[in-house]
């Protein structure tokens, strides 16, 4: 945290207890320019980083709260008081929201302070069908009073709108990559293909590895490694030993991000096949497909959510539609048989996000709409 005491005071908010487990948190913490307290432990936060719990059940001022809260025939509960306590003994100046349950859960606390507040939206916040019917007055609330919501992809940013958030509020701001990506500097020898990300639904490992299957018909030394892990890391590996195609894959669970940039350099192409899931959880931008992107890989993936924002079909990449596994196979196919074509796309990608998609540059728009909301 920045000691200046001229600085903002932001509080950083996340349902996350560990920052480290979301890489554009950990950026935001880390390179945002004010004094930044972060808050966690739920959509409303129950731990100040450095300061330790905001809620003790055990607190002789609860009865007492609660007594005047009868009295007096209060609304505010004591969650609510003792984190806007919190603000206003760190001289709280603006609230940053991560995702927009936290954001409607913060509201209350917001306007009883008079403190601004923005509300970053990531992915399934926007599009999960339970999600939004669960919200759905806590988000038009939101809406009407954030100074500021943040979307990362022009799907999203249409998502909210149609959700109610008036136009004048959004603000489009993708991610970028950490910057260590663009030093990294591709062989595109071989023929290895490199996936990562959660083994979700909407992220349908398996459609990468069904399409791969079918490369390995043509070029039989191609190989696949796919990191991460989560609910269908399972299925897929039962769908490679069906397939029997275990000496072409590697699903190793999760990596570093220091072991993804080394993978980075001896790859081919990086792969993706996203799609809409049924209960309509859809990505915002994947920060994977930002990062092999800057690291001079062509990206072969599918034209769902912020991933046609960044990737430019034929020129930085290939993108097929939802579900089309031959046409992920076919584009898979074409990297491998022009391999002059895939590095001329990689260096295409390569200067697109560090002119376009850089953290330097998404850092910078969130510290302009940060201070424009204390302005205002």
């Amino acid at each position: 945290m920045n000691s200046e005491d001229s600085l903002i005071n932001l509080a950083l908010v996340s349902p996350m207890a560990e920052v480290y487990s979301e890489t554009f948190i950990k950026a935001q913490k880390e390179l945002l320019p004010f004094n930044v307290y972060y808050y966690s432990g739920g959509n409303k936060p129950k731990v100040l980083e450095g300061q330790g719990d905001i809620i003790n059940n055990n607190d002789p001022l609860k009865l007492a709260f609660y007594l005047k809260k009868k009295l007096t025939k209060g609304e505010e509960n004591w969650h609510d008081y003792r984190l806007g306590q919190s603000f206003r003994s760190n001289k709280i100046d603006c609230v940053l929201a991560q995702y927009g349950p936290t954001g409607a859960a913060m509201l209350p606390v917001c306007q009883a302070l008079k403190l601004p507040l923005i509300v970053h939206f990531h992915g399934y916040d926007a599009s999960v069908h339970e999600v939004l019917e669960k919200y759905e007055k806590g988000y038009r609330a939101m809406f009407h009073y954030a100074t500021r919501i943040i979307a990362v992809s022009g799907a999203m940013y249409q998502n909210l709108l149609n959700l109610g958030c008036p136009e004048d509020k959004l603000v489009l701001n993708t991610y970028g990559p950490n910057d260590a990506f663009l030093e990294v500097i591709p062989s595109l020898d071989g023929e290895h293909f490199i996936g990562i990300g959660r083994f979700t639904d909407k992220k349908a490992p398996y459609y990468t590895i069904l399409a791969f299957s079918k490369v390995l018909k043509h070029h039989p030394n191609a190989r696949l490694t796919i990191a991460g892990d989560g609910q269908l890391l399972n299925a897929c590996n039962n769908l490679v030993k069906t397939l029997h195609i275990e000496d072409a894959v590697s699903l190793p669970g999760k990596i570093t991000p220091a072991e993804f940039q080394e993978l980075l350099k001896n790859a081919t192409a990086f792969v993706q096949h996203s799609v809409i899931a049924e209960n309509g959880d859809s990505e915002g931008t994947p920060l994977a497909v930002l990062e092999s992107s800057a690291a001079g890989l062509p990206v072969i993936s599918t034209k769902h959510a912020g991933i046609p924002d960044v990737i430019i079909d034929e020129e930085t990449g290939y993108l097929v539609d939802e579900h089309d596994v031959d046409g992920m196979a076919r584009a898979m196919l074409k990297v491998l048989e022009d391999i002059d074509a895939a590095k001329k796309m990689g260096e295409a990608g390569k200067q697109r996000i560090k002119t376009d998609f850089s953290m330097e540059k998404y850092i910078r728009r969130l510290t302009e709409e940060i201070s424009i909301a204390i302005d205002k």
